[in-house]
């Protein structure tokens, strides 16, 4: 049974619990030898083991072969992730000073602009590139907060860190750039033209008139952009 991510998970959830490969090995029937072999991806194991592995671990066979992030299997829907605002305990940002109050408000009501700009243009294409961009912008920022503690749990990424950067910077070139040529209608790229580019007729005064209450925060969080370029152009 080939799957990149199950030595990767399989190693992770035993260094999780404490255990070493020999007292693992002894549960799971086989010889520590073979599991060795199994977490570092040189053998592949059969059905047999990924059922034993998944029940003595206490986690779905999808976890374990990296088909699902949560250990019991479930997948997320869209109307069970939660609201940024409703989160309660999990919000510690009250306690770390106005800057990141600030910024993550700047940042969230920017978002709220641009994904309504996306929804009213109607284009997936543009919708799916756009998306992949933040999303990796969020996966680099997170993985230098779990580099700077080494005694953060190994292999949670299944990229190596030498790598991760380089790939990331490419990802994100790459969907820029698809972005780009998304709104060109370039056929190399898109499958379809934008159906609404009307939608995305941006003017200061437009943005103030459709989003009232978001539109300030995307404008400073430009001028903060833009003044932080300017210096740093300017050195």
């Amino acid at each position: 049974m080939s799957n990149n991510d199950f030595p990767r998970v399989l190693t992770l959830l035993r260094k999780e619990k404490g255990l070493s490969q020999k007292s693992v090995a002894a549960s799971l029937g086989v010889s520590q030898a073979l599991l060795s072999h199994y977490e570092k991806g040189i053998r592949e194991c059969g059905l047999d083991f990924l059922i034993r592995a998944a029940d003595f671990y206490g986690v779905s066979a999808d976890y374990l072969l990296g088909r699902s992030a949560s250990p019991d299997g479930m997948t997320v829907s869209v109307e069970e992730i939660p609201e940024p605002e409703m989160i309660g305990k999990e919000n510690s940002l009250s306690r770390a000073g106005v800057l990141p109050v600030l910024n993550k408000k700047l940042i969230a009501n920017s978002l709220n602009v641009l994904f309504d700009l996306l929804a009213r243009c109607g284009s997936k294409e543009l919708t799916v590139e756009v998306s992949s961009y933040l999303m990796t912008s969020v996966y680099r920022m997170f993985r230098v907060l779990y580099d700077i503690n080494p005694a953060n749990q190994p292999d949670m990424f299944s990229i190596p860190k030498c790598a991760a950067r380089g790939y990331a910077d490419a990802e994100m070139q790459r969907n820029e750039a698809n972005a780009a040529a998304v709104g060109e209608g370039n056929t190399f790229v898109c499958k379809q033209a934008i159906p609404d580019k009307e939608a995305l007729l941006i003017t200061t005064e437009r943005l103030s008139r459709s989003y009232p209450l978001f539109a300030p925060s995307l404008l400073n969080l430009i001028q903060n952009c833009e003044n932080r370029i300017r210096a740093f152009r300017e050195k």
